[in-house]
C-alpha cells in the first residue's frame, strides 16, 4: 500500500497533537499538584501555629458553669455598684479589649466582663446564637456569681441584646450604657448560606489565617502594653469566624428585626456614647436620640472617635458616665 504525502502529513500532525496534549496534561498535573501542596502547607502551618499559640496563651478571669459549658468572666474593682460589660460582635478577647475602660471605672465600681460563648476564653456552644439564648446565658452566668443588681454596659451588637435583656430582667438592671451600640432600625447585612459555608471552609482549611490577618496595629498608640496586645492577637486567630460567631452572623438579621418594636423601659436611666462621625451619622445620631425620647433619664454623648471608642476615649466615657449617675440620684 502506497503511503502518500498527505498521509505522512496527517501522521506528523497527529504526533504533534499528541505531544502538545501530553505537555498540556503534564502542565495541568503540575499545577494541580502545586495547588494541593499549597493547600496542605496552609493547613499544616495553621495547625502548627494554633498549637504554638495555645501554649503561649495566658488564662485570665474565671470560669462559670453555664448550660453545662464554661463561660469566662473577669471581675475587677471593689465598688458598691456593679457594671456588667458586654462586647461587640467578633471581639476576640473582651476582657483584654476593655482594659482601658476597666482601669478607668474599677476604682469606683465593681466591673464584670462577661465573655459570651465563642468569645475570649469561653467555650463554644451548640445552641443557636439568638438574642434569647445569648441573653439567658449571660443571665445564668451572673446568677451563678450571685450578681443580681447591676448597670449593663454594652458595645455595638450588645445594644440589641441589651435592649431585650433590660426588658426581661427589669428588677436587676439599674441603668443601660451604650458604647456606640447598635440600634434595631439600622440593621446589619443579611448573609447568604453560601457565603457562610465559604467562610466555614476557609476556616477549616486554615486559609482564614492567610486571608484575614488580625490588625493589632490599632492598639499601638493606645494604652495597651505589648503583652496584652500579643494575647489579643493570639485570641484573634483562635476565635475569628469560629462556629458560634458564624452562627451569630446567620441570626443577626433576624435578631435586629425582632428588636424593631422594642423600647427601653421609661424609668430606666440610659446613656449612649456614640461616634459623632459615624458613616451613617445622618441616621445614627437621630436613631439613638429616638431610643431615649420617652426616657425619664436619657442622654446622648457624642465623641470624636471610631467605633471602638472605649479603647481611645475611656477617660471621657468614665467621667461622663459618673457625672450622669450623680445627676439621676
Amino acid at each position: 500500500m502506497k503511503v502518500t504525502q498527505q498521509d505522512k502529513k496527517k501522521t506528523r500532525n497527529g504526533t504533534r497533537t499528541r505531544k502538545v496534549l501530553t505537555i498540556l496534561l503534564k502542565i495541568i498535573g503540575a499545577i494541580l499538584i502545586a495547588i494541593m501542596l499549597f493547600v496542605a502547607i496552609v493547613f499544616t502551618v495553621n495547625k502548627i501555629s494554633n498549637h504554638s499559640e495555645q501554649k503561649r496563651l495566658e488564662p485570665y478571669g474565671q470560669h462559670v458553669a453555664v448550660d453545662g459549658k464554661n463561660m469566662n468572666v473577669t471581675i475587677q474593682g471593689q465598688g458598691e455598684e456593679t457594671i456588667v460589660l458586654l462586647p461587640g460582635f467578633g471581639t476576640a478577647a473582651p476582657a483584654l479589649d476593655f482594659k482601658p475602660l476597666i482601669e478607668e471605672l474599677s476604682p469606683f465600681y465593681k466591673i464584670v466582663v462577661v465573655e459570651p460563648f465563642g468569645y475570649g476564653l469561653s467555650d463554644l456552644t451548640e445552641k443557636e446564637r439568638s438574642t434569647e439564648n445569648i441573653g439567658s446565658e449571660i443571665h445564668e452566668a451572673l446568677q451563678a456569681l450571685h450578681i443580681d443588681r447591676y448597670i449593663l454596659m454594652g458595645h455595638s451588637i450588645s445594644g440589641i441584646y441589651g435592649l431585650d435583656y433590660v426588658n426581661k430582667y427589669p428588677s436587676e438592671v439599674s441603668a443601660f450604657v451604650g458604647l456606640d451600640s447598635s440600634v434595631p432600625t439600622i440593621s446589619e447585612k443579611r448573609f447568604s448560606s453560601s457565603e457562610i459555608e465559604t467562610v466555614k471552609l476557609l476556616k477549616k482549611s486554615g486559609f482564614t489565617r492567610l486571608l484575614m490577618k488580625p490588625d493589632t496595629d490599632v492598639y499601638a498608640e493606645l494604652p495597651y502594653d505589648d503583652q496584652t496586645i500579643e494575647q489579643i492577637r493570639i485570641l484573634m486567630y483562635k476565635n475569628m469566624v469560629n462556629p458560634n460567631q458564624l452562627n451569630e452572623i446567620e441570626h443577626m438579621y433576624a435578631n435586629f428585626k425582632r428588636a424593631e418594636n422594642s423600647t427601653f423601659p421609661k424609668n430606666l436611666p440610659v446613656i449612649f456614647f456614640i461616634e459623632a462621625n459615624h458613616p451613617a451619622a445622618d441616621r445614627w445620631i437621630p436613631e439613638h436620640e429616638k431610643q431615649i425620647k420617652d426616657s425619664v433619664h436619657g442622654k446622648v454623648v457624642l465623641l470624636e472617635a471610631g467605633h471602638y471608642l472605649y479603647r481611645s476615649h475611656s477617660k471621657e466615657i468614665a467621667e461622663n458616665f459618673r457625672e450622669f449617675m450623680k445627676e439621676i440620684k
